[in-house]
């Protein structure tokens, strides 16, 4: 029996796959989702024979499953991962407005939508939930988990889980734990949603000029200032509304017109819980205990999560190679410099996939 959302997606999704996990779900933080949980997935190509031709993907903040869309330039025909190939999985986090369960599911006991009353849910959460839906799969092994920025959090989170089935991490962009920067920009953009006072409703775009808002916060952290004065400078004689002024606004735009703003509040609770070593031991002591190989990629101008925090994960982990990439992009550059990302993980793979049938 075929089921789809629980409830209406923002956008239409081509390819969009659902698993109803039926057990109850208990949550990091306490709590439990006693009706179980509902994840959207993609997939592409085939699993082999021996099952380990698997590329896991972890999406990132306000992205979706369909990676062959966000991520073009490394998934995809004739790409670095091609589908012919290796059997590619991502999935929509707890959370988010993509068909995985979240803020716009209805709550069992009140019979509508949690809104505001969904419970705060960690990455680890994410992540568990994400373990399901593989063993309903029938992956046994994952040849590569990769993620960038929040997906890279993911990955981490998942070597630590099942550290014998992922034989290599790919960490683009990430850090072992939130910063109390990040934290502080996440915190900013929740206030700006908070002074909108329709987020207090239950409906799908209950606080839109509030994540609009938000949206606009957290473009300044994504790219560089030099980005900004190279593509977004007026003529001399501009004195209002100026290109930026526009392009920031546009970006809202862009943003409430394929996301929910519950949802988004949710999600940046969520990053806020990243610590990788929360109750296990020290930062470094989890990362040695990570022993497949890692690959990791840096980018020399991102500001939200910079080079520092790559250099740590690169510090401990035991078995990594770190590359550091030159990108007027800043922290977006992990989704624009796919030239060189493809590079990398064609030289770390050299010998490797080409073996898989």
């Amino acid at each position: 029996m075929s089921i789809g959302p629980e409830y209406k997606l923002p956008v239409e999704i081509p390819g969009l796959q659902f698993f109803r996990y039926h057990e109850s779900f208990k949550l990091d933080l306490g709590g439990t989702l006693w009706d179980g949980i509902t994840i959207a997935y993609h997939t592409y190509g085939q699993l082999n024979a021996k099952k380990d031709n698997v590329i896991w993907v972890c999406h990132a903040l306000t992205a979706n499953s369909n990676v062959a869309d966000w991520w073009s330039g490394l998934f995809g025909e004739n790409k670095l991962f091609d589908p012919s190939k290796y059997f590619v999985v991502c999935a929509n986090i707890l959370g988010s407005c993509y068909g995985t369960t979240g803020p716009r599911s209805i709550d069992p006991s009140e019979g509508e939508p949690y809104g505001m009353t969904w419970p705060v849910i960690t990455i680890r959460d994410w992540v568990q939930a994400h373990d399901k839906l593989r063993v309903h799969l029938g992956i046994e092994e994952i040849s590569l988990c990769i993620g960038g920025s929040c997906g890279g959090h993911q990955v981490l989170e998942f070597a630590y889980l099942i550290p014998d089935r992922i034989k290599h991490m790919g960490l683009l962009v990430t850090s072992a734990r939130e910063t109390a920067w990040v934290i502080a920009g996440h915190e900013a953009q929740r206030l700006a949603m908070q002074a909108d006072p329709t987020l207090e409703g239950n409906d799908d775009h209950s606080g839109l000029d509030g994540m609009r808002a938000a949206r606009g916060m957290a473009l300044l952290g994504y790219r560089t200032i030099q980005s900004y004065i190279d593509t977004q400078t007026d003529d001399d004689d501009v004195v209002n509304d100026q290109k930026a002024a526009r392009y920031i606004r546009h970006q809202g735009e862009k943003l409430v017109k394929r996301f929910y703003p519950h949802c988004y509040w949710s999600l940046t609770k969520s990053l806020d819980t990243h610590h990788i070593g929360r109750g296990r031991g020290s930062i470094p002591e989890v990362l040695q205990s990570m022993k497949m190989k890692a690959t990791i990629i840096a980018i020399d101008s991102d500001r939200l999560i910079p080079v520092a925090e790559q250099e740590l994960l690169a510090k401990y982990l035991p078995n990594v190679e770190l590359h550091i990439l030159h990108s007027m992009y800043g922290h977006d550059g992990f989704l624009m410099e796919t030239e060189k990302i493809n590079d990398i993980f064609q030289a770390a793979f050299v010998g490797v996939f080409s073996n898989n049938k």
